[in-house]
């Protein structure tokens, strides 16, 4: 009698193995990374601790160092994510809306919720005390963040050009301004919240965005 059973090959007991194993490593990657986000937010880069992201990811030391080479060497990749994810939120929320006009509403209302996430405001800060304090290191990071305003400024650059316009001053400096000013009120608001209630934040962080992209007619 024939048998229906089909024997694996080597090669495809290999490469199925191989992609276990791949599967296994980014899960841990994923796993220590989320860790790392809420570790750094909550202690700063210089008071956390690995043992603390290991044990949080539900890892030992080893784990990490299979992984990563250091902290900073995590903290890199952990931005790395931030900013690709900051990039792939805004454009899948502008690929949501057809016209210009809806396209520059929703980013204005985008922009004006961003001071209520206070763990991607902490971590923001984070990367740019690290650089302060790190000089050694700026140069890494520098190219980091040039890179997230260079996006942030081509997307304004796109939604203002579809409503015939251009905005009053450059791409990069829009881009930053607006950034700054979110990172500088929800900090405020962190260290007294009746002072700057969250409503109070995201109209000034509104008017603000406006003023930014009161852009001049194009010729």
């Amino acid at each position: 009698m024939k048998s229906n059973h089909t024997q694996m090959t080597p090669s495809e007991g290999s490469s199925g193995s191989a992609s276990k194993q791949r599967m296994r490593t980014e899960t841990t990657r994923r796993r220590l990374l989320n860790a790392a986000e809420r570790i750094f937010a909550r202690d700063g880069f210089e008071a956390a601790r690995l043992e603390d992201i290991a044990s949080m990811a539900g890892y030992t030391r080893g784990a990490f160092y299979a992984n990563f080479e250091n902290k900073e060497d995590i903290f890199f990749a952990l931005l790395e994510r931030w900013i690709g994810g900051r990039i792939e939120e805004v454009g899948s929320l502008l690929r949501r809306h057809e016209t210009p006009a809806k396209r520059l509403r929703a980013l204005r209302e985008h922009y004006a919720q961003l001071a209520q996430n206070r763990r991607l405001t902490l971590l923001s800060l984070e990367f740019k005390l690290f650089a302060i304090r790190h000089p050694e290191s700026h140069a890494r990071l520098r190219p980091r963040q040039q890179k997230l305003r260079a996006c942030g400024g081509n997307i304004l650059t796109r939604v203002m050009k579809g409503l015939g316009k251009s905005l009053p001053i450059s791409t990069t400096a829009a881009a930053t301004g607006l950034g700054a000013l979110s990172n500088a009120l929800l900090l405020e608001h962190l260290v007294d919240p009746k002072t700057l209630p969250d409503v109070e934040t995201r109209h000034l962080l509104g008017v603000f965005f406006d003023a930014v992209i009161q852009g001049k007619t194009a010729k």
